[in-house]
């Protein structure tokens, strides 16, 4: 075929005239023909524009290759300013790299030419008239030198083209390629509203199964691939009560199944399993006669994905139960799990770890608990965070090491009931990354409308992603974007010199055995399909006893319930169940809770100091008396701390973000000089005791324990 042949069967509205063609050009939205196509003594072909689309524009659009509109030869080219080609001489092989080259003569070895895809083979194939196919749009084309099936897919409306796949090969691979350019859309968009007005639709992979479908009257919709279902596409198929899913007997065919049990259809999706037949086409190849007898009754037969869901559920917990069950039972599932971290090679730590464990485990909650530890460079915080999500499967947690400002809304990764996690997030500060961590962290979804691109032309796109989402950030910065810095709990890995003498103790056992994490990884299965819903008898005291102090007590009590309702979770099987079946949560789930995080919520509402900014402040204090009231360096309070300068500075930073301590040095790169600032509040105790919990609700059930008390090296609380 001719390079202009080649276009031309690719263009709209083609005319001759004058020698030349004119056309619709398919670069733009053209209404009068605009496109002049001209072939050149040498074989080559000229596109002008008149509208002013350029060269690549337009051969881009008809989806060749800009070889392709040159006669077979090898020849070079640059797209010209006006939209034509420069033609340039052949490169001459080198060495044995090719034939003898004669001239502009020269043609290539296509002995290894793929024939492609005939209209003609392609009806045979799928067993469906040609007639039938053309109907539906299909027609043979050229597509880079071999033969193919041109497959357009229309909009609702059935009137313009959204995406052109084309089948290039009946057996080989690539079987189809989508126009470059193209998006991937639902195959039958046009047929949707006839077919919502039948109730339901059946969903196949590809094109022939769909055409299979249309053939015999089926209401059938096509996804381009196992693997193609887009989430964005499911508002497509609303007042579709239901949607029947052709699954394949195979690998793909389950891939397709969960990909669409992922998205929201879930709750109207049905599975279907043709008896004896691989897919549509094979059922209409084996006996077209018989086709929609077999369909329906394989349609009639059909298991709810609710029902699977149900069936699965409860054989994946009888079987996670069974490897779980004595950690289950265990009176404190948090110290057990942190003995079992340190015995594996992890340093001090007790709180952070414990706290990271708990607020994993919250992601089965409707509101789970988000975490952020703060600390010095090689403080040991990614490790720790990695460390502990060892204990948990694979779909509890997406971890990164950086991301894009959009990278949440754009994102297909499932985050609902998962924890985000975001190592060492020092640049997670732009406003739109920022905004979108917040709605999600505050809404537990997002929603965020942009414009986009289409062969229609711009037009709004809602995005949805749906939580809720939980997030853990490590850090070396004191403060994230203050919005999002509410949303979390802040905990800092510990920097003295005993924690490091601990973390060198550590690397130089050798003795070190990995852990058994089979049984922790299946107590995670289990939770996830089991009770999830807690009640706390004693909420509405815990809600008297907090002195209202400071507006964002209203997120960190939310905070501390949901820690208190996944202690619960946690300890479930040795908890008791109210009348509706809700695990009931006891003064022993809140005792362990406060044990943690009290100190951590009196800080975040400046209601306590911590330790280490208490002594951070004292040195300062005491060094500046010794020198008569005048200011103290970097280096001689690094040394009363017994600290390096790194760790000193970051703690002198933390105390004079709060006002505590002043630097009077004001000029850049001049050692600091540093002063004694506000006064310290005495403590305000935020979270009761137990003891007082418990005399305020004697009708609360359920012993008190205190929480073991903290290794060397961590604050007291």
């Amino acid at each position: 075929m001719r390079p202009i042949d080649r276009v031309l069967e690719r263009l709209e509205g083609v005319k001759a005239h004058n020698g030349y063609f004119k056309a619709l050009c398919p670069a733009h939205d053209d209404q009068d023909p605009s496109l002049s196509i001209t072939e050149g003594n040498d074989g080559r072909v000229l596109l002008k524009c008149f509208a002013g689309c350029s060269f690549d524009e337009i051969v881009e659009a008809v989806g060749l290759e800009p070889k392709e509109l040159f006669e077979e030869g090898g020849r070079e080219f640059d797209p010209a300013p006006n939209g034509a080609t420069l033609q340039h001489p052949p490169r001459k092989p080198q060495g044995n790299e090719g034939n003898t080259v004669a001239g502009n003569d020269a043609t290539p070895d296509n002995s290894a030419t793929v024939e492609g895809c005939t209209l003609d083979a392609y009806a045979k194939h799928v067993g469906l008239p040609v007639d039938f196919l053309r109907a539906l749009g299909l027609k043979e084309i050229h597509y880079i030198d071999q033969k193919a099936v041109k497959i357009p897919y229309l909009d609702e409306a059935g009137s313009e083209e959204v995406c052109v796949r084309f089948r290039v090969s009946l057996a080989g691979k690539p079987k189809v390629k989508t126009r470059k350019g193209d998006k991937h859309r639902l195959y039958g968009l046009w047929r949707l509203e006839e077919f919502r007005r039948g109730g339901y639709v059946i969903l196949v992979e590809g094109e022939s199964d769909t055409q299979a479908g249309w053939y015999h009257d089926e209401p059938v919709i096509g996804v381009p691939g196992a693997t193609g279902f887009q989430g964005g596409w499911a508002a497509e198929l609303d007042g579709i009560e239901k949607i029947y899913v052709i699954v394949e007997p195979d690998e793909g065919g389950e891939t397709f199944w969960q990909r669409l049990a992922a998205t929201e259809l879930r709750d109207r999706l049905y599975r279907v399993g043709l008896d004896g037949a691989k897919d549509l086409r094979a059922l209409h190849l084996e006996d077209a006669g018989a086709f929609t007898e077999r369909l329906l009754h394989s349609l009639g037969t059909a298991r709810a994905w609710m029902d699977i869901a149900e069936t699965e559920a409860q054989e994946h917990a009888r079987e996670a139960w069974t490897r779980c069950e004595s950690l289950a039972r265990s009176a404190n599932i948090l110290e057990r799990f942190y003995e079992t971290l340190r015995d594996s090679g992890v340093a001090g730590e007790r709180r952070t770890a414990m706290i990271l464990y708990l607020a994993l485990t919250s992601r089965r909650l409707d509101r789970p608990v988000s975490v952020a530890v703060k600390g010095p460079s090689s403080g040991g915080k990614s490790y720790l965070v990695e460390r502990a999500l060892e204990y948990f499967p694979a779909d509890a947690f997406y971890a990164l090491t950086a991301m894009s400002e959009k990278t949440l809304a754009y994102s297909e990764e499932p985050i609902k009931h998962r924890f985000l996690v975001l190592y060492e997030a020092a640049g997670m500060n732009g406003d739109f990354q920022t905004y979108l961590i917040r709605s999600l962290l505050s809404e537990g979804r997002l929603r965020y409308e942009t414009i986009e691109k289409t062969s229609e032309g711009l037009k709004p796109r809602l995005i949805e992603r749906e939580g809720p989402t939980g997030l853990i950030v490590t850090t070396t910065m004191e403060k994230l974007h203050p919005e999002n810095e509410t949303r979390l709990l802040s905990l800092g890995v510990t920097d003295t010199r005993e924690q490091t003498g601990q973390v060198l103790r550590a690397l130089a056992e050798e003795e070190i055995s990995p852990p058994d994490l089979e049984q922790w990884v299946a107590l995670q299965e289990w939770i996830g399909v089991a009770e999830r819903r807690v009640t706390i008898p004693f909420a509405k005291v815990l809600a008297e006893k907090v002195p209202p102090v400071a507006v964002r007590l209203r997120r960190d009590f939310n905070a501390v319930l949901s820690l208190i309702r996944a202690h619960a979770v946690l300890h479930q099987a040795s908890r008791e169940r109210d009348d509706q079946g809700r695990i009931v949560a006891t003064v022993e789930d809140y005792a362990v809770v406060r044990g943690l995080v009290a100190s951590l919520v009196a800080e975040g509402v400046d209601a306590t100091v911590s330790a280490t900014v208490r002594a951070t402040v004292k040195v300062v204090a005491n060094l500046v008396d010794d020198e008569d009231g005048s200011s103290v360096s970097l280096g001689p309070i690094a040394e009363e701390l017994k600290l390096d300068k790194s760790a000193a500075s970051r703690r002198l930073r933390t105390a004079i973000g709060k006002g505590f301590v002043k630097n009077l040095e004001d000029r850049k790169g001049r050692p600091g000089r540093y002063v004694v600032g506000d006064p310290m509040p005495d403590d305000v105790v935020v979270l009761p005791t137990p003891e007082e919990v418990l005399q305020c609700c004697s009708a609360v059930r359920g012993d008190t324990h205190p929480p073991p008390p903290l290794e060397d090296g961590e604050e007291e609380l």
